[in-house]
């Protein structure tokens, strides 16, 4: 197998592993003004994920360096042209983390209304702009022959666009809710089991509407084995829900999002940014990559280390992995 076939691989291994644990983190974020009906039942939201919401967003530091260092062309185009709605993402990110880190700065109900909203706006726009973003990457931009973007913000916004967008945040909603009701006792876990089974059942259909429109514009055996897989994950997962177990749940809502991704990876192979207005300037695997050197050398540091951090993470998930609830945060 070539270098560029194995990083592109670890850059979809990288992106499926962020949108799976990230995924749960918008989710949670997102459900915050609806299942948290006082701030303790809030409180107890934010910390299920707050041992790991920032090592989760590690993946796509982690993506995001592979892809500059792998593929420094697709970097380039893909940052220049989608430049707004990568800013809106880093943006809310930034928000996002800034709200968790500060909302009980204070014990004023109105200066942690002020971060709530932070953390949800700061969980909606992430969690659409990325389906906007990867569906615009496998359906294709306008790239010209020097491989630069020419198109608009407009050409981003298109119909197949914004399905994936609503894919992505229905998937990462059910994802919470069901990872909530994984990780909480009493009240706050039956609401968010009973809210993850009717989620689910929007999130199937957009998520099956969304793969089968892939599959139109571009598809492989692989890719249509993948789609497949991911949409039998999701009703076991929304099965295992709606008969209240919430490790299978979580098990397939985690595996349905990791096929979905990698069904777009897979539908892309060998592209990685496709023209739309002429072939010749589409970017793939081997006209994008840095010299075999660089990726030589990037091999060597992914073997040592990456092992490294996925024992930490794992061990960190299996430190915090008890369930809380709200006898467990103190009254203020």
């Amino acid at each position: 197998m070539e270098l560029t076939t194995i990083w592109f691989l670890l850059v979809a291994v990288l992106f499926t592993g962020y949108f799976i644990l990230e995924g749960f983190d918008f989710g949670v974020g997102m459900l915050l003004p609806v299942l948290g009906r006082d701030d303790r039942e809030r409180r107890v939201m934010i910390n299920t994920i707050g041992p790991v919401w920032d090592g989760n967003e590690v993946w796509l530091i982690t993506a995001g360096g592979a892809m500059f260092a792998a593929f420094p062309e697709w970097y380039a185009t893909l940052f220049s042209g989608f430049y707004l709605p990568l800013l809106l993402i880093l943006l809310a990110l930034i928000a996002r983390g800034v709200a968790f880190e500060y909302r009980h700065k204070r014990p004023e109900a109105t200066w942690k209304q002020r971060w709530d909203k932070a953390i949800f706006f700061g969980s909606l726009i992430p969690a659409i702009l990325w389906g906007v973003a990867f569906a615009n990457i496998l359906r294709g931009v306008p790239l010209d022959a020097d491989h630069e973007y020419v198109g608009g913000l407009l050409n981003l916004l298109n119909p197949y666009a914004l399905l994936g967008g609503a894919t992505t945040a229905a998937l990462f909603l059910t994802h919470g809710a069901v990872f909530i009701a994984l990780k909480t006792v009493g009240d706050i876990r039956h609401r968010a089991a009973t809210l993850a089974v009717r989620l689910g059942v929007v999130t199937a259909v957009l998520a099956v509407a969304f793969l089968t429109w892939t599959l139109t514009i571009r598809s492989s055996t692989a890719a249509v084995v993948l789609a497949v897989g991911a949409a039998l994950a999701l009703l076991g997962g929304l099965a295992a829900a709606k008969v209240r177990r919430e490790g299978w749940a979580f098990t397939g809502t985690a595996v349905a999002i990791g096929l979905a991704v990698a069904t777009l990876f897979a539908a892309l192979f060998p592209n990685v940014l496709p023209s739309t207005l002429d072939p010749a300037g589409t970017l793939t695997a081997t006209n994008a990559a840095s010299t075999p050197y660089t990726l030589k050398i990037m091999t060597w540091v992914a073997v040592i280390f990456t092992p490294i951090v996925l024992a930490y993470q794992g061990w960190t998930y299996w430190v915090f992995r008890k369930r809380i609830g709200v006898a467990h945060i103190p009254q203020h």
